[in-house]
């Protein structure tokens, strides 16, 4: 028996899509990564002083995804950006017509779905990643940790089957979690992803708030 844990990115776009796939079902989606360079322990890496495309196209991130959540038809491209704090998607989801949601019902989703946290770049003055990683430390998170996907709340739009959003993803943090239920469902100890999840992000909380 085996089991897939994905890469960062991958985790970040599962974290908000599957909740929408389980209440609309299928949707076409194309999302953009704004990829950090390094991780801040990497000073041999880059670019410095550069936007770096990468090349190869469709980037693997759409495709895993979809070895992973079916019903998802996504395609992804990537770009490397000299910063080291967190990745940004820009996303495009094509919902199935008739779906029934609002831009409200959206933000409920994500609100009501573990390890995805929303709030408005303007009003809560998280305008980038950098306050991003600042509230992390902020609610006394050890390193700055961000183990959720982070949505700016005033940059998700519902135009009539066309959702666009924004997120963040920090990732030196945000696969931990599901390593952790990987494991616990590689070893039986726990069959219910729910409370599998449940039981991580409790320790999670407790070990690290």
């Amino acid at each position: 028996m085996g089991t897939r844990v994905v890469s960062c990115n991958t985790t970040g776009l599962a974290r908000t899509l599957v909740p929408l796939r389980e209440v609309v079902g299928g949707m076409k989606v194309e999302c953009t990564m704004i990829r950090r360079a390094a991780d801040p322990g990497d000073s041999n890496k880059g670019p410095v002083n550069a936007i770096k495309p990468v090349l190869k196209v469709p980037s693997h991130h759409g495709p895993d995804l979809m070895t992973v959540a079916e019903k998802i038809d996504i395609t992804s491209l990537a770009v490397a950006v000299p910063t080291t704090i967190m990745h940004v998607h820009a996303i495009v989801a094509k919902l199935p017509g008739g779906h029934g949601l609002t831009t409200a019902d959206v933000l409920s989703i994500w609100e009501n779905t573990p390890r995805v946290i929303s709030m408005s770049g303007s009003l809560d003055g998280i305008p980038s990643t950098a306050e991003v990683m600042e509230m992390a430390r902020d609610i006394g998170r050890p390193w700055g940790d961000l183990h959720e996907i982070f949505v700016w709340s005033d940059g998700v739009s519902l135009d009539g089957d066309v959702l666009r959003y924004f997120q963040a993803i920090h990732q030196e943090s945000d696969v931990v979690p599901e390593n952790v239920d990987a494991v616990r469902a590689l070893m039986d100890i726990e069959r219910d992803w729910r409370v599998s999840v449940d039981i991580t992000d409790r320790s999670i909380k407790e070990s690290f708030s």
